[in-house]
């Protein structure tokens, strides 16, 4: 059956479920094309499916981080442990860990491609010529965006290398497919792909608004719809507030952004045509619609703090499902009410799982509180008592031995402590027992590394109280990751971390910015002396990369597109009693807990489905795979 009958099926604006197959859907649903014409809502059940297909997680996850030097999990054989431990390979590429992009974003740049030859056809319910207009501008401007995503994605995962010394992307289709399409198609260039995004991203930031809210007044809609005829409650109708959660012109800018990092990252940089002065220029643009602000509560967005961008003295528990949170989250999916992540990743007195278990790799890249790195000698650094004196953000993001965490507030004591207690032989447990919280205590459910997960999760959660589940928010895209790009790209740029280039920060604007955002000194003199050194900043930016978006997805990637090492084995604490000493003094060992089993020479790029390769002759895999 044709691929184009796939839009005789679609329920618009039903559940999104998902069909049972693009080119096979059921007989007995079988309605003539015709039919979608004149009823809207399954024309506009096409970009709905292809929201649908977005390539993120359905709440954050800290799914591929512990697939690297960051973290391990405590749960042997899950699809991400394996993928780390040496069974990576072009037939076991799991979707559900998010490595393999394949199935689902060439599903959705299908649903994309129907919807924008179809789009111009349907006759929408729509009152006024001037609404009809607007409504599809937006609605073409949403699927340029949605596209842009899905080949975003697809590049991060199948792009790179093959055997004839090309680097290439994936197929570039920009038509829809159907039953007498040749689907042995080639992999387009990389080049050719990032141009294609560049392209639907200024294709979509020309029709979308920056953000979905309603004008008060004729007097504010904007000229070019005053022009077709429209007043306030049609823009109201089709741009307003209600339209929260779509995709805007603000999201096209950074998804642009994103892909012109990555195309001008050491791994692709030399065959994709995009220039670190070009990705800082396309960053900068994203960064132009905030004026450069970054939000001095943006590193701290999956805490309850986070205030209500109508009322600054409202937190998440009262923000809008959709609401926009001002200068930080770009875009993100509706706020949820669970405890997902707290039971998942609370150490096992908490009732929690304790999977996510932080490295010393990573607790060694956060700073000292003077801004030193702990390997250099003015830091002040002492191996004996690790976690003194160190950069805030630390705390913030990983549960160490005797932090106070989930303790509790009386009304006549005041603050009672909950200390977590991670190492070994050691009388913390009730009446001197051990506790499972110490390091290895069950083969389940406690820490491998000496330390849990703090990050993302909110200290206000009761694991095994279904009305002491919190809001959560799960974002998308943010601003930080922008800011953060800027700098990596704009150092490569320019010889001088402190040349702006015409812009109103530079890469030194905005490290600094971010540190003292953390709770670093203003006078950072680290950051000062990295400032005479490209290369030095270039370690930094990358560190400071890596403690603001840790367990956000991102390291994976990272150290591919860098072409960093990719095996470095995991690290982590043994704390013990001293025996010599009668003062209970411990003893600080670091231990190697995980290997990992990758392969630098190729495997910086991702494999393409070996079944897609056996099946299509043209389709050239990834070198080394």
């Amino acid at each position: 059956m044709k691929t184009k009958n796939i839009i005789f099926y679609l329920v618009g604006l039903l559940a999104f479920s998902s069909c049972e197959d693009m080119f096979e859907p059921a007989d007995e649903n079988n309605r003539p094309e015709e039919v979608m014409y004149e009823e809207s809502e399954l024309g506009y059940g096409l970009l709905i499916y292809a929201y649908d297909r977005l390539p993120y997680p359905n709440f954050q996850t800290t799914q591929t981080d512990i697939a690297t030097d960051d973290a391990v999990i405590n749960q042997t054989g899950s699809e991400l442990w394996n993928i780390a431990n040496g069974s990576w390979a072009a037939d076991y590429n799991p979707t559900g860990a998010y490595l393999n992009q394949w199935d689902a974003c060439k599903d959705g740049i299908q649903y994309v491609n129907l919807f924008l030859q179809k789009v111009d056809k349907i006759k929408w319910a729509l009152s006024a010529a001037s609404k009809q207009q607007m409504f599809i501008e937006r609605m073409k401007g949403e699927a340029y965006t949605l596209r842009a995503i899905f080949y975003y994605y697809l590049l991060q995962a199948h792009g790179g290398y093959a055997d004839d010394g090309v680097l290439y992307g994936v197929p570039l289709l920009l038509e829809p497919e159907n039953g007498s399409s040749d689907f042995n198609q080639p992999r387009a260039t990389f080049a050719d792909c990032i141009s294609q995004i560049f392209t639907d991203c200024d294709n979509a930031i020309k029709l979308l608004p920056a953000d979905y809210k309603n004008v008060s007044n004729n007097d504010e809609v904007p000229q070019r719809y005053k022009d077709m005829g429209a007043n306030a409650d049609g823009y109201n109708n089709v741009f307003g507030s209600n339209r929260q959660g779509l995709v805007s012109a603000r999201v096209a800018e950074c998804v642009k952004a994103q892909a012109a990092l990555l195309a001008a990252s050491p791994a692709f940089r030399d065959g994709s045509g995009v220039s670190a002065e070009k990705a800082a220029d396309i960053c900068a643009a994203a960064l132009n619609r905030i004026d450069w602000q970054l939000d001095p509560i943006g590193n701290t967005w999956y805490t309850p703090t986070m205030p209500d961008p109508d009322d600054a003295t409202k937190k998440i528990d009262h923000l809008k499902p959709s609401a926009s949170e001002r200068l930080e989250i770009v875009w993100r999916a509706n706020r949820s009410n669970d405890n997902k992540q707290e039971k998942e990743n609370y150490p096992p007195s908490l009732k929690g799982n304790g999977r996510v278990n932080p490295s010393q790799n990573l607790v060694d890249a956060f700073p000292m509180a003077n801004g030193y790195p702990i390997t250099e000698t003015a830091s002040g650094y002492d191996p004996k008592n690790p976690y003194a004196g160190r950069d805030p953000r630390l705390a913030n993001t990983v549960i160490y031995n005797d932090m106070d965490f989930h303790g509790m507030e009386d009304k006549d004591e005041g603050h009672i402590p909950n200390l977590i207690k991670t190492g070994v032989n050691m009388p913390y447990g009730k009446d001197g027992n051990q506790t499972d919280d110490n390091l290895n205590a069950t083969s389940s459910k406690s820490t491998r590394t000496g330390y849990y997960l703090k990050k993302l999760l909110r200290e206000d959660c009761n694991v095994d109280a279904a009305n002491t589940r919190q809001y959560h928010l799960y974002p998308r895209i943010r601003y930080t990751e922008i800011f953060l790009a800027y700098a990596e790209a704009a150092n490569d740029a320019w010889d001088n971390p402190k040349d702006k280039h015409g812009n109103k920060m530079s890469a030194y604007d905005v490290i600094k910015a971010i540190r003292q955002r953390g709770g670093l000194p203003a006078t950072d003199p680290y950051l000062e002396a990295c400032a005479n050194s490209k290369e030095k900043m270039t370690e930094l930016i990358r560190n400071e990369r890596r403690i603001e978006l840790c367990f956000e997805n991102k390291r994976f990637w990272d150290l591919r597109r860098w072409k960093m090492d990719i095996t470095k084995p995991v690290m982590g604490m043994k704390i013990e009693v001293d025996p010599s000493k009668t003062d209970g003094s411990l003893i600080y060992t670091v231990i190697e807990v995980e290997d990992r089993k990758f392969d630098n020479s190729y495997q910086c790029y991702g494999p393409l489905p070996k079944g897609e390769v056996d099946k299509w002759s043209e389709l050239k895999q990834n070198k080394g795979w």
